[in-house]
């Protein structure tokens, strides 16, 4: 194993670690949310620190890689979607923190209700579906499962869509309840948010490992592109 192999079999680590740990601060930062765990979500904003200073780590490691060995051709779309996907995941956790500051912050339950009008259950289980998958690609190099992610973040948007209308009528028929249906509003968003983030690590993904782009003709290509 030459240098820069040994340098890219470096980074394909530490990239798996970022998104195993991106993957973990979404799912406490879940269940901290449906259980109103506040010491778990203290933890979620503690382990922020560490997912900042992994990406740092990570952007690092690739410039060096840029700098000291000019990698062409199919390593060179490995670290340029290593770059991005890194800044993805931490936008995800960051999403993630945002969860946890709002169970801190108020720690009121959502209204089973509230939560079974907006198919919020449905969603938070898509959500960390999508995750899962997309780290178990990313460490097979499976673009066929990161594929799978783009039909899947489509039912995210379809609720993401409907959430508005079917808030505002919850909030007509329990106008006491408005704060945390808004609160739950805003979370909605974040996970929508997510579901975006993880189809460009999709992206990136399939970038690197077949040199296709997909990101201006996404829509068509998962309408049946193969």
């Amino acid at each position: 194993m030459n240098h820069l192999e040994h340098e890219l079999k470096h980074l394909k680590a530490g990239m798996t670690e970022m998104l195993l740990l991106g993957q973990s601060q979404l799912v406490k930062s879940l269940d901290a949310l449906f259980r109103m765990d506040k010491d778990l979500a203290r933890e979620v904003l503690f382990n922020e620190k560490r997912v900042n200073a992994l990406e740092l780590k990570i952007d690092k490691d690739c410039e060096n890689i840029f700098a000291l060995f000019n990698p062409v051709a199919n390593d060179l779309r490995f670290v340029f979607s290593s770059l991005k996907s890194n800044s993805n995941i931490e936008r995800i956790a960051d999403n993630a923190e945002g969860i946890a500051h709002y169970v801190l912050q108020t720690g009121s339950v959502f209204r089973p209700e509230l939560l079974q009008q907006t198919s919020f259950a449905e969603m938070s289980d898509t959500v960390i579906g999508m995750m899962a998958g997309i780290c178990e690609a990313y460490e097979q190099d499976d673009t066929q499962l990161a594929r799978s992610m783009f039909e899947k973040d489509l039912r995210l948007n379809e609720i993401n869509t409907a959430a508005t209308d079917r808030i505002a009528e919850y909030i007509r028929r329990q106008p006491d309840d408005i704060e945390p249906a808004l609160y739950l509003l805003t979370i909605i968003r974040k996970l929508e948010r997510v579901g975006d983030l993880i189809t460009n690590i999709s992206e990136e993904l399939i970038f690197y490992m077949e040199a296709k782009v997909l990101k201006h003709g996404k829509k068509t290509f998962r309408a049946g592109d193969s």
